[in-house]
């Protein structure tokens, strides 16, 4: 084992596992069942990672919050998505539901118009900043798909994030690296922190490879034949440490994002994410130079939000 890679100085308050609330907003598990996990992970003292268009989350994590206002965790939001006028209403979708006046952390889903005028340096970065003057948001981190990774390749290098993005976050896991090699290669170079999301890609890495249907899209069943024999070659215990570690494993990376409703799950990733060590040196090189290839062969071709 390689000792752990020295942390970005950016976003050094996050907790290093962030827990999903997707699952929370699921109507056919019992309400009461999904408040309760959301109160034990309250009772981890980590973050959260929402959004209003989770279904009924935002009303589930409400219920858990007034149970116990002093556990409420600090929240990274999404926030976005087409033009400014509609950031401002989906941070008051947010805010308003949850009983908070403003957000720790906001994620940029940023799209069309709203996408455009950030990378050319537009009206958008002096609204952002206006935001946490005001106390709306305190801070941002940008989201990237394949398809969004030249806004954030743009705007980095005309400086437009500087002082104004705390970092970036996308899906990366062992299956999946949502950031385009040049603009990975750009963050790598720039130390920017990095919040991984979607820690274990889905579901367990045999599950994918070997159950029909278990993998909502052929490539990742396609990428689970490849990774599987690495994991197993890492004589690691649980697909989850291993998920977990791998997102370590890079020095950027701050947190990793993952969502659950079952207790059991969560406790695997508090338990992997206590101290997270990088997995050996030769089985990290390999994935890395295996999402080198699926980015060029298969992301950057992808239609939006095909993946």
């Amino acid at each position: 084992m390689s000792k752990p890679a020295e942390k970005s100085a950016f976003l050094k308050d996050l907790s290093l596992y962030i827990y999903g609330t997707t699952r929370l907003g699921d109507n056919s598990l019992a309400f009461d069942e999904r408040v309760k996990i959301a109160r034990s992970a309250m009772h981890a003292g980590i973050w959260f990672h929402t959004s209003h268009t989770y279904g009924d989350a935002l009303y589930v994590l409400r219920t858990a919050f007034d149970q116990d206002r002093k556990k409420a965790p600090k929240l990274i939001v999404k926030i976005g998505w087409n033009n400014l006028n509609e950031v401002r209403d989906v941070i008051h979708q947010n805010t308003g539901p949850l009983g908070i006046d403003g957000i720790e952390l906001g994620q940029l889903c940023l799209s069309g118009d709203l996408a455009d005028d950030f990378a050319s340096g537009g009206e958008s970065l002096e609204t952002f900043s206006r935001f946490k003057k005001e106390g709306l948001v305190k801070r941002f981190v940008l989201e990237v798909f394949p398809w969004t990774s030249n806004i954030a390749l743009k705007a980095i290098k005309a400086g437009y994030t500087k002082g104004l993005v705390d970092g970036f976050i996308f899906y990366l896991n062992p299956l999946q690296r949502f950031a385009s090699n040049e603009l990975w290669d750009l963050l790598q170079e720039r130390r920017e922190a990095i919040i991984a999301m979607r820690t274990v890609s889905g579901g367990n890495v045999h599950l994918l490879r070997d159950v029909p249907g278990a993998a909502w899209k052929e490539y990742l069943q396609q990428r689970a034949v490849e990774i599987a024999p690495i994991f197993e070659r890492s004589r690691i215990a649980s697909w989850t440490e291993f998920c977990v570690h791998f997102a370590h494993g890079f020095s950027q990376v701050r947190a990793t994002v993952g969502s659950t409703s079952r207790q059991e799950n969560l406790d695997a990733f508090l338990a992997a994410a206590k101290n997270p060590q990088p997995l050996p040196k030769d089985i990290q090189d390999e994935i890395v130079q295996l999402q080198y290839r699926w980015s060029d062969e298969v992301d950057m071709k992808a239609e939006e939000w095909s993946m």
